[in-house]
Formats: structure tokens, C-alpha cells, sequence
């Protein structure tokens, strides 16, 4: 059984008994090192990952081949290349760890098995969409309506503890700036 992500679940939908243990038949545990891809772009992206421990970066490499950080996953979160899931082509995004992480594997092929047994696991990825959506929605809201500083100021007052984990130039690619512009900000802050 996984605890950590049964009692996410249950957050959102109620489970049976049964259906937890048909839940949990179907995913593989995963273990990353830290700076280990788990999937790399040009490759299919296969499944869901459900993060137990660790965090992780989606990112892009852009034509002037810097790194351009779309999302982070930390522990109790999804992250996938839901485009490469949605559309069964390669992914153009990479995935890796930035801490060694411990994962859940739910292939796309067992998630439309557990769907037709388990109609309220439908739900609950409706719903892990809808909060990925809206969250994705407001990291443009902030790029588009606020200054670099006010991101900064606005991220880090919401994630602290965040901050601490993350080496400062993928911070910066996350909120679209330099890290040079966030090494200013920060020993201006001090």
C-alpha cells in the first residue's frame, strides 16, 4: 500500500477498501538519484508520477539552448508531459530531479484500466487538472501583470521553505528573469 498518496487521494474522493488495493496493484514505486532524468525530451512520456519524497523540474532547452523551467514537483504532486501523454508523441519537455526523489508510477494504459473500475479515480484527476490548470494560469497572471520583484517577492512569500531547495538560477528561470537580477535582488534585500 502507499500511504502518502492514499491519503491524497482521499482529500478529494472517497476510495474503498477494495478499491485502494486495485489502485495500488497498478503502480510501480520509482527512485531517482538527484540529477536524474525521468524523461528526457524526444522521448514518449508513459504515465503519471506521483511524488512520495523529493522535488523535481520540467524545463525546455530554447533555441539559445538555455534552460527554461516550466513547473517544479515536490512532494503530493503530479507531474507528467501531459502533452506527450494527451497526444502519444514525443515529449518535448525533460524532467529530472533536483533532489534524489522516491516516485509512484501510473501508467497511462493502467490509469484508463482504473477509470472503468474506479469512476471516482476519474474524478480525482479531473480534479488534480483542474488545480495544475489553475495554477498554470496564474504563474502567466503574475509573468504578465507583475514586475520581476513583485514575482520574486510574491513567490517567496508563498513557498519559503521552496526557496531553500532550489539552486538560485532555477529559481530565476521559474519566475523568468536572471539569475544575475536575482542575486541583485537578494542582496538588496539584505
Amino acid at each position: 500500500m502507499y500511504p502518502e498518496l492514499l491519503s491524497h487521494i482521499k482529500r478529494y474522493v472517497h476510495l474503498e477498501p477494495n478499491e485502494e488495493k486495485l489502485l495500488c496493484s497498478h503502480i510501480q514505486h520509482k527512485v531517482l538519484k538527484k540529477k536524474d532524468y525521468l524523461l528526457e525530451a524526444g522521448k514518449l512520456c508513459m504515465g503519471d508520477y506521483f511524488i512520495v519524497k523529493g522535488c523535481l523540474r520540467q524545463f525546455y532547452i530554447n533555441k539559445k539552448l538555455n534552460e527554461q523551467i516550466i513547473n517544479f514537483g515536490l512532494e503530493n504532486w503530479w507531474i507528467a508531459d501531459q502533452d506527450s501523454l494527451l497526444n502519444k508523441q514525443p515529449s518535448t519537455t525533460n524532467i529530472q530531479a533536483i533532489e534524489a526523489s522516491e516516485l509512484l508510477f501510473l501508467s497511462e494504459k493502467n490509469k484508463m484500466i482504473l477509470f472503468e473500475k474506479i469512476p471516482r479515480l476519474e474524478s480525482y484527476f479531473r480534479i488534480m487538472m483542474q488545480k495544475a490548470f489553475v495554477a498554470s494560469q496564474r504563474r502567466i497572471g503574475y509573468i504578465f501583470n507583475q514586475t520581476e520583484e513583485e514575482r520574486y517577492r510574491h513567490f517567496s512569500g508563498l513557498f519559503p521553505d521552496f526557496m531553500q531547495r532550489v539552486p538560485q538560477y532555477m529559481l530565476a528561470s521559474y519566475l523568468g528573469f536572471t539569475p544575475q537580477f536575482l542575486s541583485r535582488l537578494r542582496a538588496k534585500k539584505s
